[in-house]
Order: structure tokens, then sequence, then C-alpha cells
């Protein structure tokens, strides 16, 4: 039975539509996020505090869905929830909106490229460790040497080089 048909005699998508009260696991289900992270962005403050039904469950409207969506999809482009609240405010702002955006998204680009160069640099300094334990007389490995000692710095310039 999936969720629809579940809730669709008491109060599923077209008692909810009536009355405009979708509770949580349908709102779960056309959103995409489940339960518990939509309770957590109502936690977070990202959410409004949600309405409650007279039985005291939480319940919800189609703008609240389409907000639920909109958080799901920015933290899958890797908006922190700050950001999140930056571009929510945004949104629901005045019409000049769109170089206050244009300007968040610049910064995260900015973000996603240091990672982007951090990672490369971790794949190399990876990448070099296994090549030394497949020339390694296996009396060591240098992959379990490295990570256990603490001292060790790797170069970004010579990613192939351990510096002690």
């Amino acid at each position: 039975m999936t969720a629809e048909e579940k809730y669709s005699s008491n109060f599923g998508p077209a008692a909810a539509s009536a009355g405009g009260e979708i509770p949580i696991g349908i709102v779960a289900g056309r959103s995409g996020c489940g339960i518990e992270t939509i309770r957590f962005y109502e936690k977070a403050g990202v959410l409004p505090r949600a309405r409650r039904s007279e039985g005291g469950r939480r319940v919800y409207d189609d703008r609240d869905v389409a907000r639920i969506t909109f958080i799901r999809r920015a933290r899958e482009l890797g908006f922190s929830l700050n950001e999140v609240r930056g571009l929510l405010a945004l949104a629901e702002g005045n019409g000049d909106a769109c170089e206050k955006v244009q300007s968040i998204t610049l910064r995260h680009l900015d973000d996603i490229a240091a990672k982007i160069s951090d990672l490369t640099t971790m794949q190399a300094v990876l990448n070099a460790l296994v090549t030394r334990c497949a020339e390694g007389d296996n009396t060591a490995c240098p992959l379990i040497d490295t990570l256990s000692n603490d001292r060790q710095r790797y170069s970004s310039e010579t990613t192939s080089e351990i510096h002690i």
C-alpha cells in the first residue's frame, strides 16, 4: 500500500486539497524529503512551525510543499542552511532579488572550486600512497604508516612526496 493510498480515506490528497491540510507523510512524498528532515527544517528555522490538525498532527499546504522542495533542492546543490535562509528571504522579498541571489551563488561557486582543489590534492596524495604500497617491500604499509602518524603533512606542490 502506498502512502497516497494509506491516507486517501481519512486525510489524503483529496481531503487535503479541500481543507489545505496535507499530512506530513504526503508532504514528504511530494517534496522528496524524509519526514525527519522536514521536522529538522522546522527546528532549524528554515520552515515555519507546522499548523496542527485537531488530532495534533502536523499539517501543511501547497506553499509549504513548495518551500520544502526549494530547501531540498538548495541543499542538494550544496547551499548551507544559512545560505538557504538568505535565498528564501530573497525569494519572498521584492523584485530586486536576482542580483543578491547571484552574489550568494558566486560565493558558493568559489567555495565549490576550493573544495574541488582540496579533493584533487587529496586524490593525488592517496594515489601516491597507493603507488608506494605497490612498489614497497611489504614489510610496512606506507598508507597505514602515514595514517598512523599525525606529524606527517602533505605538500600540495609535490603531492607524490610525503613530508614529516
